[in-house]
Order: C-alpha cells, then structure tokens, then sequence
C-alpha cells in the first residue's frame, strides 16, 4: 500500500489538550436533534426525492418527534425553493418546529434563501463557509483574514435582510459553519467564529448556533472531543451558544465520534436516520438516539416502531437499510447459532420468572438478556423474529423449504414475513410442518387457490386478461386489463379497465386506482421457475396498498403477468 502518500491526521492539524476532562464525563441527556435527511440525505441520493416522497419523509420526521429538520438549500434549486414554500402554503409546520434551511456566503444567495422562509413559524438560517487550509489554497486562493471577511460580510448580509424581511410573526435564528472545521487549525476557527458573532451579537433570547462539523472524518473520536473541548473552553459569550455537531462517517466512527463529541460539550447533532448522507453517510441519528436509551436515557425522539420508520425511509430514499444496521436492521434481533438461541431463551425464561415476581410490571425488571442490548419490542420488534422464526429455520428453515421444494427464492424481507407466518399457524395446530404442509400455507396466503389442492378459494380481485402495446415510440405502456371481482356474496363481475403508464406495473397500478386502490409499489423481484419453452416465473412484490405494506407473490408464464398477479396478491392480502 502507498502510505508515503499519506501522513498522520495530528502532523496536519496539531490538537494538544493535556487537561483534557471529557473522557471523565457523562452524558446524561439527549442533545437537541436536527435532521438533515431532506438536504444532505436528499443530495446524497442516486434519485433524488420528488416532493411527495419528501413531504412523507418531512412528516415521518416530525411524528418521530424531531424539533429542528434542515428541509434544503432554497437558492440551489427551484425545487428546494418550492418545497419550502409548499410548506408554509399547506401549514405544515407545528408551531414547535424549527425549519433550517443552508446559504452559502452571496449576497443574492442569502436574499433568496430568506425569501423561502417568509411565513414560518419558526426559522434558521444557516450560513457556512469553507475555512480549512486545503480549500483557503487550493479551492478559494484566499488567505486566512479574506476568509474571515467572507464569513463576516455573510453574516452582515443575513442580519440586515433578515430585520428587513422578518416581522414578530417568525422566531428567527441563526447557525454559522466554519465548514472542515475538524481540518481548520483551532485558533482560526476560533476567530472565525467569534467574529460571526460580533456581527449577530448573541446574547440572552439571540441564541447563536455554533456547527462544528467533521464534514470529512479525518481522525479518530477522541481527536474531534479535544477540539470540540478546546472551543467550548475558548469561546466567549458561551452561555448563549447551541454547540452543533455534524459528523460523518468516513472512517466508520461517526456514532463514536458524535458520543465522544457530547461528552466534550456539544449541545445539538445533527444526522440522518439510519446514516443517509454524502459518501458514507452522515451520523446515523437512530443509532445515537437508541445507544441513549439503552443507557436508561430518554432520546425524546418516538422510535417505538422501527419498521415503519425504516419502510418509510426506504421508500422515500430508495436506499435499503442494511440487515445488519444498529437496532433497526432486519437480522440485529435473530440469532442463527444454536448457542445463541439457547442462551436468549434461558434469558426469556428468567426474565419472565422476575417480571412474575415484580407482579407482572416489565418495566420493574431490568433488561438483562443474553445477545439483546434492548428489548425489540420497545422498538417495534417481535419476539418471534429472535428465536422462534429462527428455531424453525434450524429445522430445515421455511426459506430453505421452498426453495429447495417449489424452486422459490424468495426475498429476504419475505422471507421474514412468511417465517412469521407459519410460526403463527404452528402456534395453533402444533407439530412441525412438512415440505407439503408449508407449501399449502404459502399458496392459502399468497397465490390463487388452484395452486395446491384442498384449498378454498378466497380473495376480492382475480386477474382475467391483460393486453398491452406501447405509444410514444416505446416510453409509455398502454394497457387494458380484465379484473373478476367478487362480491361478499362470493358472485363475481368481470370489470375491463385501460391504463396508460411508464412502464407495465405502473399502468397496472394505475388501472387499480378505478377500484379505488391506492398501489404503490415498493420493492419488485423475479426469476425463473424452470427453463425451455414452458418456462414459469415466479414474481414477488412489497406493495404499500392503501397506506399497509405487506408483499405479494405471483406465477405465470408470463413475467409480465407474474409480475401483475403478485400486485393483485398483495391487494387481496391487504383487505382481507
């Protein structure tokens, strides 16, 4: 490896703290939280958002109970101009919720970011410019004093629209960024920043912001808590400053560094749920909020339903959450060793003799469980996802079943449900199930009743004919679709609907909306079911119909029409 190439981060950037007294600190509260999924998650994105998906992500955030979300960068785009607008239009912001929104150091910049704020309640406008030697010499050619006058002159720009712009309606307030701060030599980005507030003059009910970001992680934690130490020591005006942190991820130790970061004084962080964020994620807000409440800390942030937080993410972004992500990843709950399995259970067991004994109060009994740093049912979980789902794949496992018996592979997230699934039916009838038995659970629940014997039909919607062509030299599907519905006398109607849409599923979708379904489809997998001119395939859809999500399967023949009768599984499903 070419390391002459390198050099260590402290020969660059000298940090000496010998009196250091973080690493004897506590954190004993949540800091103030403000996500920055809709700007820098947003930006970070292959497909960036359209402002449906950002408006769901806005609303998730304030659900959750998130008090400060940085919505965008108004003068970068009309886009972001119009969806901070779109909020103030619809009254979408609660009166305890503060819009943040980033400008760069422009004048005309700064006037059309404040612009995009007129009629909020609550406001900030944060203001930032590069101040590390590698941008002052290579990116700006600009030397330490220019540098400090671009922040300066920012600044006296923003408070002078601002007063123009604002009335007693709006709650003002300001964040100022010497961006790279963790690459700026400290005594700089101490006068930077003492000169940013002479201009805004903090003081008692002018609170400034003070963001510290590790823009690119450069060192590791304990390096970023001497720095934050040495300015929480060295600023002036203390008193009246929210100390900001905005880590990345770079070397993989952005919790680390947030944690060590609040133990050195910070006040506020700044993250995006689950790590979304440029190169390899900003700091993962869930992740820090649930390291807290592992500690016995309230993250006054609502994460008591996990899946949901992570289905809406997943949609909004189009980014999938790894299995194995702190907390809310699919897998962090299921244990696959046997060892591990039975020690969690002799837990459970134990537990559930003290929880007896404390008269049945959960909350009177710590949470001391083998493999299980918190209970997943705190968080959405289920207790069949840790050892029973897993108990029974150690039996030859539900997935392994149908694979290896009916050729299915089914997606990993289906997998999950249809393992629940069983588990449920089990519970009821007793006795392990059969290759021949599980196969009859998954057609009852997912396919058309001709697909294993002995089954009774069920379901509203039966697909009865499909014809598409394309238009506009090949861009859009045209589509004229038959549909049996049956009504609850169990008689059925044939109703033909035509559709026009990008692609095959999204005309199919919208054919559904005459039905008054509401279909959107979330995740889609096929593959081949066997090969020559009999071919048969076998689709598996995650839909979310009508504000559910659950999946469906279909085969056919046809890939199209596969794809087609999973939708219309998942529909049945759905309003069983």
């Amino acid at each position: 490896m070419p390391i002459s190439k390198y050099r260590h981060f402290l020969e660059s950037n000298p940090v000496s703290l010998p009196d250091r007294t973080w690493p004897d600190n506590r954190i004993t509260k949540a800091p103030r939280w403000l996500s920055t999924d809709l700007r820098d998650g947003n930006q970070a994105l292959i497909d960036p958002m359209n402002p449906e998906k950002k408006r769901k992500l806005f609303d998730l955030l304030v659900e959750i109970g998130v008090k400060e979300i940085e919505v965008g960068f108004p003068a970068a785009s009309k886009a972001d101009f119009d969806f901070v607008r779109s909020l103030v239009d619809d009254n979408a912001v609660p009166e305890d919720v503060t819009i943040s929104v980033l400008t760069q150091s422009r004048p005309e910049i700064i006037h059309r970011t404040v612009d995009a704020l007129q009629g909020l309640p609550r406001a900030t406008a944060h203001l930032y410019n590069a101040t590390a030697p590698v941008f002052r010499d290579v990116v700006f050619r600009m030397d330490r004093e220019q540098i400090k006058q671009l922040a300066i002159s920012g600044t006296q720009e923003l408070v002078a629209y601002m007063e123009k712009s604002f009335g007693d309606e709006t709650v003002v307030g300001f964040e100022y960024s010497p961006e790279i701060f963790v690459d700026t030599e400290l005594d700089f980005a101490l006068e930077v920043c003492e000169a940013v507030m002479d201009v805004w003059e903090p003081g008692p009910d002018r609170e400034i912001i003070l963001n510290l970001p590790t823009t690119v992680e450069r060192s590791t934690p304990n390096v970023y808590a001497d720095q934050i130490e040495w300015m929480s020591r060295n600023l002036s005006r203390r008193e009246h400053i929210a100390l900001s942190a905005h880590n990345h991820n770079d070397r993989g130790t952005g919790v680390a560094t947030t944690e060590l970061a609040l133990m050195a004084g910070v006040d506020r962080v700044e993250g995006c749920l689950f790590g979304q964020g440029e190169r390899t994620g900003n700091v993962d807000i869930i992740t820090v909020a649930l390291n807290l409440f592992s500690d016995g800390i309230d993250p006054e942030l609502d994460l008591s339903n996990l899946p949901k937080i992570r289905s809406v993410v997943e949609y909004c972004t189009g980014m999938e959450v790894p299995a194995r992500a702190p907390y809310g990843g699919e897998l962090v709950y299921t244990s696959f060793s046997g060892s591990h399995q039975d020690a969690i259970k002799k837990g459970f067991a134990d537990r559930a003799k003290k929880v007896a004994e404390a008269g049945g109060d959960e909350n009177a009994v710590l949470w001391e469980l083998p493999y299980l740093p918190i209970d997943p049912k705190d968080v959405g979980g289920t207790y069949e996802a840790v050892v029973r789902v897993n108990s029974q794949s150690g039996k030859g496992g539900v997935a392994y079943l149908l694979s290896s018996t009916r050729h299915l592979d089914l997606p990993r997230r289906l997998q999950v449900e249809v393992s629940n699934l069983v588990q449920h039916r089990t519970d009821r009838i007793g006795g392990e199930v059969t290759a021949d038995e599980l196969w009859k659970i998954f057609a009852d629940e997912y396919l058309p009743y001709t697909h294993a014997d002995g089954l009774k039909p069920w379901g509203r919607f039966a697909l009865r004919g499909i014809t598409a062509t394309t238009a506009d030299e090949g861009k859009e599907t045209v589509l004229t679709v038959t549909l049996s519905q049956r009504d609850a006398n169990g008689d059925q109607t044939d109703h033909t609907v035509a559709s026009r849409g990008n692609g095959p599923i999204d005309a199919f979708t919208k054919a559904l909306q005459e039905f008054d379904l509401d279909v959107h489809v979330l995740d889609y997998a096929e593959h081949a079911l066997s090969e020559g001119g009999d071919a048969t395939a076998a689709s598996y859809v995650e839909c979310d119909v009508n504000g559910q999500v659950l999946w469906g399967v279909g085969i056919d023949p046809s890939t199209m029409t596969s794809g087609f009768k999973a939708i219309i599984s998942a529909v049945n499903r759905a309003i069983r």
